[in-house]
C-alpha cells in the first residue's frame, strides 16, 4: 500500500497543505505563466529529491553502524561476558524503528522523483518536446469502441499512435481515465454535456496540487486495474446464502466454544464433537463455493486498493461545477465514502490472508471461519458491488477532465468553442494543428457556411493542403470532447467527423488504394445519412482513377453529401474539380495556397489564398531532385 498511498506522505511545496487545499472552496489563480510556474514548482521538487536522498545515505549509514555495534555487543556478551544478551533486543528495537523511519524516507523520495517528472512532462509539453520525451502505447485504442467507428476519422488524424493527439492530452493514471478520454475522442457528445464539461475544466484547470497529488501515485496503479474484472466480480450472483449461513454458522462457532468450556469443566465431549461434525459437514457443502469467494475476493482487492488512493484524494476536494459534484457524489455507497468502503473490504480480506496461519487454519473448523469470512466478503459485494460500475465510470471521467484541463492550462491562448444552432456550419479564426509544434504551426481562418457548403483547396505538393484538412478535423474532434481548440475562435454546430484522408491499399485484402478510398467515402456518405449533418474532409479526392471519372464520381459523391446537410472540405490536384457544374457550384467557395520557386528552392508560405491555384509545382519538383524532364 506504501506506492499506492504515498501522496499522504509527501511534504507540500508551496503555501498551502494538502489538508488546508482540500478546505478551500477555490484555488487562488497563479500570476506565474504556466511555463514558469512548472519550472517553479520542478525546482521545489528537485531539492527534495535531493534532501531525501542525503537523509537516506545518512540513515543508511545509521542501520550499518547499528548492525555493527549489535555484532560488537553480541561478542562482548558471549566471549567476554560484559553485557547480558537481553541488550541485542535495544539494537533489535532501534533498527526496525529506523528502518521504519528509512521506509517513509524512501517513500517521500519517490513521490518527489515522480513529481519532478509529473512537471518536467508538463514543460515538455509547453515547449512541444512532449513526443520525445513520452513513451505512452495508446495503439489499443485503435479498435472502435463506441457507435462511431474510429475508422471514419481516428487515424487519418492521428488520434491514437506515437505523437498523436491522445497522447498529447492524457494525464490518466487508469486504463478506466485512459477509456474514458479515447470514447470522448471517438464519439461527440451532446452539447448540454460539453458545456458541463467546459465548467468542469475551468474550475479543475488551476488545481495543480490536486494534478500532482493523483500523478505521484504509485506506479502499480498504470496497470494494476483492471475494470472488467472488477465489475464482473462485483455484479456476479451471489455464491452463497450468505444472510442465514452467516448466522447460522456464527451460532454453531458460539455452540463450539461452549462446547469446549463444558468439555474442560465437566468432562463431556460429545456436545464438542457433535458440533465439530455438524460444522464439517457445513464447510464440506461449502468449500468450492467458500474458496473462489476467498480468491476472488483477494484479487478484486488488489485492484480496488489502487484505486482507494485516488479516490480518497477526490474525496477531499471541493468542487462547485454541478458536473464535478455530480462525480464526487457517484463515489459513495449507501452514504459511505468509496474509499471507506474498500477499507471495509480490505479488512475481510486481511481475515482471509490470516488464514495462512497455521494457528487460524486449526481453528478454522471450530469457528467456521472461512464460511464466516465468505459471508462476510458476500455481505461487501451485495452492500456495495452494485456501486463499483458506478465509481470506475466516475473515476474514468474525472481523470479524463483531469487531462482535460492540464491541456487548458498549458495552452491559455486556446479558447473553448462556441455551440450554435441551426444550419450546419464551421466558422474558425486563426485556426492551426495542435500536434505541430507552435514555432512550426501556420494559422488559417476556414468559413464553411450559409451558402458555402464545401471548401475545395487547391494548391501543389507539400503546400499545405492535407494539414489545413487535419487541423480542421482534430480541432472539431477536440471541440466535440469538450476541450478548448487551437484557434483564435471557433463557432459550430454539432459535427460528427467523416475522413478519408490516409488511405492505403490492402495486399492481404486484396483492394487497391482506389477500392479503399471509394469504399471510405461510402461509408461517409452513410454516416452523413444516419447522423447528419457531418463535417466530411476528403484529400485528394479520388486520385487513383482518370480525370473524366474522377470529375463525374465527385460530382456525384458531393451531391449526395450535400444532399444529406453535410458541410466539408475538399483538397485536389486536378483544377477540373475547381469547375464543377452550376449546381454544385453555388455551394462551393475555390481556396488555394501557393509556393515559390527561387535559387533553386521551393518554398511555402502555408497561407490560405482565395480562387483556384494558378500553377503546379510538380515538373519543378521533379527537376529539383535530377530527374530529367
Amino acid at each position: 500500500m506504501a506506492k499506492a498511498t504515498c501522496f499522504f506522505f509527501c511534504p507540500r511545496h508551496n503555501n498551502r497543505s494538502l489538508h488546508q487545499l482540500s478546505d478551500n472552496t477555490s484555488v487562488q489563480p497563479s500570476t506565474l505563466s504556466p511555463s514558469e510556474e512548472y519550472k517553479q514548482r520542478q525546482k521545489a521538487r528537485e531539492s527534495k529529491v535531493a534532501h531525501f536522498e542525503k537523509l537516506h545515505r545518512r540513515i543508511g549509514n545509521l542501520r550499518l553502524l547499528i548492525v555493527v555495534a549489535a555484532l560488537i555487543v553480541s561478542w562482548l556478551s558471549v566471549y567476554r561476558d560484559a553485557f547480558s544478551p537481553w541488550w541485542l533486543l535495544a539494537f533489535l528495537a532501534l533498527f526496525i524503528a529506523i528502518a521504519i523511519v528509512h521506509a517513509k524516507v524512501l517513500r517521500n523520495r519517490s513521490c518527489a522523483e515522480r513529481a519532478v517528472g509529473f512537471y518536467r512532462d508538463g514543460f515538455a509539453r509547453i515547449e512541444d518536446r512532449w513526443m520525445v520525451d513520452r513513451s505512452l502505447d495508446s495503439d489499443q485504442f485503435r479498435i472502435g469502441q463506441t457507435d462511431v467507428h474510429p475508422s471514419l476519422y481516428a487515424a487519418d488524424l492521428d488520434i491514437f499512435g506515437r505523437g498523436s493527439l491522445f497522447e498529447l492530452l492524457t494525464l490518466a493514471r487508469t486504463r478506466i481515465g485512459q477509456g474514458t478520454l479515447a470514447r470522448w475522442l471517438l464519439a461527440p457528445a451532446p452539447v448540454a454535456e460539453l458545456l458541463e464539461r467546459h465548467a468542469a475544466i475551468i474550475e479543475l484547470r488551476g488545481r495543480l496540487d490536486l494534478r500532482e497529488d493523483i500523478a505521484i501515485l504509485g506506479e502499480d496503479i498504470k496497470a494494476g486495474i483492471h475494470p472488467e474484472a472488477l465489475i464482473r466480480w462485483a455484479e456476479a450472483p451471489a455464491q452463497l446464502p450468505y444472510r442465514w449461513l452467516r448466522w447460522v454458522s456464527l451460532l454453531l462457532a458460539i455452540a463450539a466454544v461452549i462446547g469446549v468450556i463444558i468439555w474442560a469443566k465437566l468432562g463431556t465431549k460429545s456436545l464438542f464433537f457433535a458440533i465439530i461434525l455438524v460444522e464439517s459437514i457445513v464447510i464440506a457443502s461449502v468449500r468450492k463455493e467458500t474458496a473462489a469467494i476467498l480468491s476472488t475476493a483477494d484479487h478484486a482487492l488488489e485492484d480496488l486498493q489502487l484505486l482507494s488512493s485516488l479516490l480518497a484524494r477526490i474525496e477531499r476536494e471541493h468542487f462547485e461545477s454541478p458536473r464535478l459534484q455530480s462525480l464526487k457524489g457517484e463515489l459513495s455507497s449507501h452514504h459511505l465514502p468509496a474509499f471507506k468502503a474498500i477499507s471495509r473490504l480490505r479488512t475481510i480480506v486481511e481475515y482471509i490472508r490470516s488464514l495462512d496461519n497455521p494457528f487460524m487454519r486449526a481453528l478454522n473448523i471450530p469457528l467456521l471461519y472461512t464460511v464466516q469470512v465468505a459471508c462476510a466478503a458476500e455481505a461487501w459485494r451485495a452492500s456495495h458491488g452494485t456501486a463499483v460500475h458506478s465509481w470506475l465510470r466516475a473515476t474514468g471521467e474525472f481523470e479524463a477532465l483531469l487531462s482535460l484541463s492540464a491541456y487548458s492550462y498549458e495552452h491559455p491562448n486556446d479558447p473553448f468553442p462556441e455551440f450554435v444552432e441551426g444550419p450546419p456550419c464551421f466558422i474558425a479564426e486563426q485556426i492551426g494543428h495542435p500536434l505541430l509544434p507552435a514555432t512550426q504551426c501556420v494559422r488559417n481562418d476556414i468559413d464553411i457556411c450559409g451558402e458555402t457548403n464545401v471548401v475545395l483547396v487547391s494548391g501543389s505538393n507539400m503546400s499545405g493542403k492535407s494539414t489545413l484538412l487535419r487541423a480542421v478535423g482534430i480541432n472539431t474532434v477536440l471541440a466535440m470532447a469538450g476541450a478548448p481548440v487551437r484557434a483564435r475562435y471557433l463557432q459550430l454546430t454539432p459535427l460528427p467527423i467523416g475522413a478519408s484522408i490516409l488511405i492505403n491499399d490492402s495486399l492481404q485484402e486484396g483492394s487497391s488504394r482506389f477500392y479503399a478510398e471509394i469504399a471510405r467515402l461510402r461509408q461517409i456518405c452513410d454516416l452523413a445519412e444516419h447522423q447528419p449533418p457531418v463535417l466530411f474532409l476528403l484529400d485528394e479526392l479520388l486520385q487513383g482513377t482518370n480525370s473524366k471519372d474522377r470529375l463525374i464520381g465527385a460530382q456525384g459523391v458531393v451531391r449526395s453529401l450535400l444532399g444529406s446537410g453535410a458541410i466539408g472540405l475538399i483538397s485536389t490536384h486536378d483544377l477540373a474539380l475547381t469547375h464543377m457544374d452550376v449546381q454544385l457550384s453555388r455551394h462551393l467557395r475555390n481556396v488555394h495556397f501557393q509556393d515559390t520557386i527561387a535559387d533553386g528552392k521551393m518554398s511555402f508560405d502555408f497561407k490560405l489564398h482565395d480562387g483556384v491555384v494558378t500553377k503546379s509545382n510538380g515538373i519543378e519538383l521533379m527537376r529539383l531532385i535530377g530527374l530529367n524532364v
